[in-house]
C-alpha cells in the first residue's frame, strides 16, 4: 500500500467521545453496530459476527451503493485500519485512532489516504468523504456514550 506521500488524496475528520477508548473500540470492531450509528443501511461479515479480526472483510451497504473493506491492522482500543477493495479507488485506506481525552473521554480522528479510479475526480471523493466520515465519527462518538 502506498503511503501518504504517494497519493493525492486524502481527508482528516475529529469528533470527542465521552466514552473511554474501550467502549468506542469496541463498537468499532463489531460491523453489526455501525447501521446503529452511521449512514450505513446494513453489514455483513466474512468473519465472526461479534468481534472482527485483522484480515476479515465487511460488506456495507448504503442505499445502492456497496463497499467492501478488509481490516489490515488493529491495535485494541487505540486504532482501527481497514482497505476500500475496489470500488471507485484504485487504493483507499481508511485509519480511526482513538486516544483518551485530557478531561475524560476519547479523542476520535478519522482518515484516509486515497487513489481514485476516475481522473479529476479526487477533489469531489475528498469533498464526499470529508462530510460523510465526518457523520460517521460523530455517530460512533454518541454511540460509544450512550452504551
Amino acid at each position: 500500500m502506498p503511503t501518504v506521500g504517494d497519493m493525492p488524496y486524502s481527508y482528516r475528520v475529529t469528533a470527542r467521545s465521552q466514552a473511554a477508548p474501550g467502549a468506542v473500540y469496541a463498537a468499532l470492531v463489531r460491523a453489526a453496530t455501525w447501521p446503529s450509528w452511521s449512514p450505513i443501511d446494513s453489514a455483513d461479515v466474512d468473519g465472526d459476527p461479534e468481534v472482527q479480526r485483522i484480515g476479515d472483510t465487511r460488506i456495507f451497504r448504503t442505499g445502492r451503493s456497496v463497499s467492501r473493506e478488509r481490516i489490515v491492522d488493529l491495535v485494541t482500543d487505540r486504532r482501527f485500519v481497514y482497505d476500500n477493495e475496489g470500488g471507485p479507488f484504485r487504493s483507499y485506506r481508511g485509519t480511526v485512532d482513538l486516544a483518551p481525552a485530557p478531561a475524560g473521554g476519547t479523542d476520535i480522528t478519522w482518515s484516509a489516504v486515497f487513489d481514485p479510479r476516475l481522473p479529476l475526480s479526487g477533489g469531489f471523493w475528498r469533498w464526499y468523504l470529508t462530510r460523510f466520515m465526518r457523520r460517521m465519527a460523530d455517530g460512533l462518538a454518541e454511540y460509544a456514550h450512550r452504551g
